[in-house]
């Protein structure tokens, strides 16, 4: 894993000592391992890497064959292995990366290299010349873009590197590409966007097996790997398959002192006999570390901040013992796992309640997730957003995930568990992260200290757009303006846009 910068221009490309502090400055937490630059004809490049696959070879930004292309790459390409197997017949490899498979793709595909790829990735490829830059299907990985002040594009793993070059500036939407014509075009629409699942039946054994696929596949490291374990279904459910193909299994828990999530994580821990860490924070933690928190995660969305704070120190714990952990994130937005869920009783509303939130991930819980670990440099895997996985959980009849009385919400998955969980895991309430760490009565206390009631009054006349509508949102509105300050910045926040306790499609919306 690793922080991206990339610049293109007719005009001419800064030069490499300009890129690398840029990069230091701004993307060291993401690639803490190294930093490298490389410029080719229109185009110039910044790296930070993670080393996680080939820690000696793996080097970037990459030189294509002949040095006539030039490559920088976040994420992990799964399927790296036959894409290699089939481009040796034409092209040399230079290192065992996985990353370098999309350098000779580019070299052969042009724009279509990124519709071959299977895994989590934004990356910026050039011929000096032309270049593409894109996005994974559900945006795991992180790229933004813009205008430079100068002229040309800039584009980086997190919007901070552009503050300085570039005036304004948007995500690269997920599943899309982005080319030196300025094109943005979508290469990935999936089925289930628009059409509702109809497979009526459904086994325990077909679903446990098509997620144990997913996750052996996230299991390629050359680096120990970990799994976060907060007790719930999901994070459970994920760490009981990947142990049997571990030696050992580090997992990692966090929380306020007696809070749910460290006491079910216990008992998860040592039903799959991994070798377990947790960590209290305190109130003055949360206070102390709650603007760095906001400057990483680079929004004011109240609840993305409150599932952040936990991240940020379960990633911290994290990083003292691994660079590479499995998560759970997408289980609840598959199989309808929210509370307000018990709320929809229409089949149809329930799947494009599902669809909307899996096309809105990107900016929201895989933000935080992305963000949270790269803070710390951890790479974090999510095996439940898988494509293929998630296309067959998409194709279910949404009748089968309705939540009724006697059917809890995920009942599915709760199925699935039975044999392989304790059963007051398998079987434990839904508890949003916040609520099983204590974060979020933490920081409501904590905003009512800090906040009077004369600024919440006032604060629509310093906010006018999207004006905070409680002390929380006001308090991290504050923060944020002082540590990520601009109009540019602000208008890079989405937040969600519906209505509560009733079915809805789930909208991303920049304030």
């Amino acid at each position: 894993m690793c922080g991206i910068i990339a610049t293109f221009s007719t005009q001419g490309v800064p030069d490499s000592q300009y890129l690398q502090e840029l990069a230091l400055r701004c993307l060291a937490h993401r690639g803490p391992d190294g930093v490298g630059t490389l410029s080719l004809g229109h185009a110039g490049s910044a790296h930070t890497r993670l080393a996680i696959v080939d820690l000696v070879g793996g080097q970037q930004p990459m030189r294509g064959e002949h040095d006539r292309s030039l490559l920088v790459c976040n994420g992990e390409i799964y399927n790296h292995g036959s894409l290699r197997e089939r481009l040796e017949a034409k092209h040399v490899f230079r290192s065992k990366s996985d990353s370098e498979v999309v350098l000779h793709l580019y070299e052969d595909h042009g724009p279509e290299c990124a519709a071959k790829l299977d895994g989590m990735f934004a990356f910026f490829v050039s011929d000096g010349h032309r270049f593409v830059a894109a996005r994974d299907p559900l945006g795991i990985k992180p790229l933004y873009y813009g205008p430079g002040r100068a002229g040309g594009l800039w584009l980086a793993s997190e919007f901070k590197a552009l503050l300085e070059p570039c005036e304004t500036f948007a995500a690269l939407p997920p599943g899309s590409v982005l080319t030196e014509r300025g094109e943005v075009t979508r290469w990935f629409r999936p089925g289930w966007e628009e059409r509702i699942g109809t497979q009526q039946t459904f086994t325990p054994s077909d679903l446990l097996g098509r997620l144990r696929r997913s996750v052996e596949k996230r299991l390629m490291s050359d680096v120990p790997m970990g799994a976060f374990l907060s007790g719930g279904l999901d994070s459970s459910i994920v760490t009981a398959l990947a142990r049997p193909h571990l030696r050992s299994l580090k997992t990692f828990a966090v929380g306020l002192k007696g809070t749910p999530d460290l006491e079910a994580a216990r008992i998860a821990s040592h039903a799959l006999s991994t070798k377990h860490h947790e960590r209290t924070y305190t109130v003055h933690d949360v206070a102390r570390h709650l603007p760095k928190i906001i400057h990483h995660l680079e929004s004011y969305d109240a609840a993305l901040i409150r599932s952040a704070v936990p991240c940020y120190f379960l990633a911290e714990l994290t990083a003292e013992h691994v660079k590479v952990v499995l998560t759970g994130e997408g289980a609840d937005e598959l199989f309808a796992g929210y509370g307000y869920f018990k709320n929809i009783d229409d089949p149809a509303a329930l799947h494009a309640e599902c669809a909307g939130l899996l096309l809105g991930l990107h900016a929201m819980n895989l933000q935080r997730v992305d963000r949270m670990t790269m803070a710390h440099g951890v790479e974090a895997r999510v095996p439940f957003l898988d494509v293929e996985f998630v296309d067959w959980a998409m194709s279910i009849a949404p009748e089968l995930k309705l939540v009724r009385p006697g059917r809890p919400e995920k009942q599915m998955l709760r199925e699935a568990a039975r044999d392989l969980l304790p059963a007051e895991i398998a079987h434990r309430p839904k508890l949003e992260f916040s609520q099983g760490t204590g974060a979020g009565d933490v920081l409501s206390s904590y905003a009512e200290a800090q906040v009077s009631d004369g600024d919440l009054t006032s604060a629509g006349r310093r906010f006018p757009l999207d004006p905070p509508k409680s002390k929380e949102e006001l308090l991290y509105r504050r923060i944020f303006d002082e540590v990520l300050p601009g109009e540019a910045a602000r208008r890079s926040v989405r937040r969600w846009r519906g209505k509560p306790n009733r079915a809805t499609t789930a909208e991303m919306e920049a304030p």
